[in-house]
């Protein structure tokens, strides 16, 4: 994979130009492109900037994220051809950071469950995961070191988990979301894929121009509270034992490591995830599943039909379970530095029809906390399977930093 923080450090010393770091992405994606299917379309003739901490740079965009300068199709036919007149503003972000934005990346269809023909580089008779396909896959085949995703259930990363790459789904709205394709607003988060823990730090500092998100050169050992989510089922055998290995290994490293146990409304705020998921969906894509019924996903088309039933009390009644579940979390995280748990049941599933279950992913996603996939081990097949670190909602650096020793440890 292409290391940010190595691009960055040649960059600086002028061993390396930022045309030729960018020439490197280029000829990467026209090597690999054709197999993998990660771009939806991308730009050979881009040059880069100059200026700026990720000048040389090449970022690829997720799909249902507007770009002014190639179209945003979301993977739907509905918005086949459509150019957006404006970047998003975490495109601007990257821009302003001095990134070539490189191309758009595939998104299974209004980031819902149809799935993109790309391939997993690790196997590539296995889903890369979804619903950011494309960015966590153009990540792994070292054809880019930074991408752009999101997620509204586990749609960054479960795809990071089955694909290998680290990645974090910040805390809600430390990115904004104007200018995506709006899913859900209370759980749609931007998240970033890069080649290790360090290299994610590096690209959420650069945008969000928070120097405090760089992973430090020594991380002190932290206390770390391990979560099975019994409430979401057991995993497979790869994904306990992806859980078991870290905790280990991160307990050899000098970290404090003990099992904790979900109060009952943060099991609660897990199962009424779809209760608020749905109910926003539904306002959401209110015109395309009035006015273009036919021409939908048939999967997302599926969701919507089997949930139009979904009542105004009912979302109501999870929005005030959610705030309990948060304040329940914020007092276990007082107990300890960083939760870990799994980032998926195990190793990617075979075939394209499926993008894998996001069950472990969702909780987090609806609690509004920071969450870092570290790429633990390798199952059968070549095919990875990672653990997430989690810190408390806004302590973003301490997820990263703590992502960092476990990621460290298990290089080890």
């Amino acid at each position: 994979m292409l290391s940010l923080a190595d691009l960055q450090r040649r960059i600086a010393s002028g061993e390396l130009s930022t045309d030729a770091a960018l020439a490197q992405t280029q000829h990467a994606i026209a090597a690999q492109d054709k197999t993998i299917g990660a771009f939806v379309r991308h730009d050979d003739k881009a040059r880069a900037q100059t200026a700026g901490p990720l000048r040389g740079i090449a970022v690829g965009i997720k799909d249902i994220i507007d770009t002014a300068g190639f179209p945003t199709e979301m993977g739907a036919a509905i918005y086949r051809g459509h150019q957006p007149r404006a970047d998003a503003p975490v495109v601007m972000a990257l821009k302003q950071a001095g990134a070539t934005i490189i191309g758009k990346t595939t998104t299974t269809a209004f980031a819902a469950n149809d799935p993109t023909p790309t391939l997993n580089p690790r196997n590539h008779s296995h889903t890369p995961g979804g619903s950011s396909s494309g960015s966590a896959a153009a990540v792994a085949a070292g054809m880019i070191p930074l991408a752009l995703g999101t997620q509204t259930g586990g749609s960054v990363i479960r795809p990071a988990s089955f694909c290998g790459v680290p990645a974090i789904k910040p805390s809600y709205r430390l990115l904004p979301t104007v200018g995506v394709k709006c899913f859900s607003w209370t759980l749609d988060t931007v998240g970033l894929f890069g080649a290790g823990v360090r290299d994610v730090a590096l690209g959420l500092a650069a945008m969000t121009r928070r120097p405090d998100l760089v992973v430090p050169s020594a991380v002190a050992a932290p206390r770390i509270g391990v979560v099975t989510q019994a409430f979401a089922g057991a995993p497979d055998p790869s994904g306990a034992e992806a859980l078991q290995t870290a905790a280990r290994v991160a307990e050899r490293a000098g970290a404090t490591v003990r099992e904790l146990a979900m109060p009952e409304i943060v099991a609660e705020a897990w199962r009424i995830h779809p209760v608020v998921q749905e109910f926003e969906a539904h306002q959401s894509f209110a015109w395309e599943y009035g006015q273009n019924y036919d021409a939908m996903p048939p999967l997302l088309r599926g969701r919507l039909d089997e949930s139009k039933g979904g009542t105004p009390a009912e979302y109501d009644a999870a929005m005030a379970v959610t705030l309990r579940a948060r304040q329940a979390l914020a007092a276990v995280l007082a107990e300890v530095d960083v939760l870990l748990t799994l980032s998926a049941p195990g190793a990617a599933p075979a075939g394209l029809a499926s993008t894998g279950d996001p069950r472990y992913n969702r909780l987090w996603t609806l609690m509004g906390v920071p969450c870092v996939n570290v790429p633990t081990l390798v199952a059968a097949g070549g095919l990875p399977v990672g653990v997430t670190v989690i810190a408390g909602f806004g302590d973003d650096a301490k997820a990263l930093a703590a992502a960092s020793f476990v990621e460290d440890a298990l290089a080890k």
